[in-house]
């Protein structure tokens, strides 16, 4: 009786397309290394400490009596009409424009004698510069408020939510103050910004980085 041979696998390195899609991504990384902005996530000033988890990042500061957490992810957080100029605007041999993560970000803010906490769940509006005739506006905006058990991750819908869409601007107005005492503020999520803008930008590489290892895998 005869042997059966062995089968052979095709050679994936003998694949022009998968050779071409490498190549392609090496490149691709070299120039994003070279455009990358910040080595290491830049810090935010007022002793926030940064916990860094993938895609998602929190933001912890502590002071007389209470616990503040802001938390972000930043999947998604390129605005799609910033891409889409990128594409319009930019012309063959001109340098791509640095693209801009801004976030939704959720606030937490947890006192010492309590057992629930109160979320504020926030985020950048596409005009964050502000109306015009304002000396100055508020870069971010608080969308929900709602008091929620500490450290949950999801909200939960039997707890009342507020929507500020018809708030009384009185309210929001000490809404906004709260959040500015506690450090939240234009400065804070301006830095808020540039993290978040480094951590995609970080994230993108690695993700470039995985996929060229993938393409090759043999």
């Amino acid at each position: 009786m005869l042997g059966l041979e062995p089968a052979v696998s095709p050679d994936r390195d003998s694949n022009p397309g998968d050779k071409a899609f490498a190549q392609f991504l090496t490149d691709e990384i070299k120039e994003e290394k070279k455009i990358q902005k910040h080595k290491s996530l830049p810090k935010i000033s007022g002793g926030w400490e940064l916990e860094v988890h993938g895609t998602e990042a929190k933001l912890v500061r502590k002071i007389a009596g209470e616990k503040i957490t802001v938390t972000f992810n930043i999947n998604n957080s390129i605005p799609p009409s910033a891409e889409e100029d990128t594409q319009e605007q930019q012309k063959p041999d001109e340098q791509e424009p640095e693209l801009t993560s801004t976030p939704n970000f959720v606030v937490e803010v947890i006192k010492d004698d309590t057992k629930q906490s109160l979320v504020l769940d926030c985020h950048f509006p596409e005009d964050e510069i502000g109306h015009e005739g304002e000396e100055e506006s508020d870069i971010f905006t608080i969308r929900e408020v709602s008091f929620q058990p500490p450290g949950e991750a999801d909200w939960k819908d039997t707890n009342y939510t507020l929507n500020t869409d018809s708030l009384d601007w009185a309210l929001y107005d000490h809404l906004m103050d709260f959040l500015a005492d506690r450090g939240v503020d234009n400065t804070f999520a301006d830095e808020l910004v540039e993290l978040s803008t480094a951590l995609e930008h970080q994230e993108y590489i690695k993700f470039l980085e995985d996929l060229k290892s993938f393409v090759k895998c043999q």
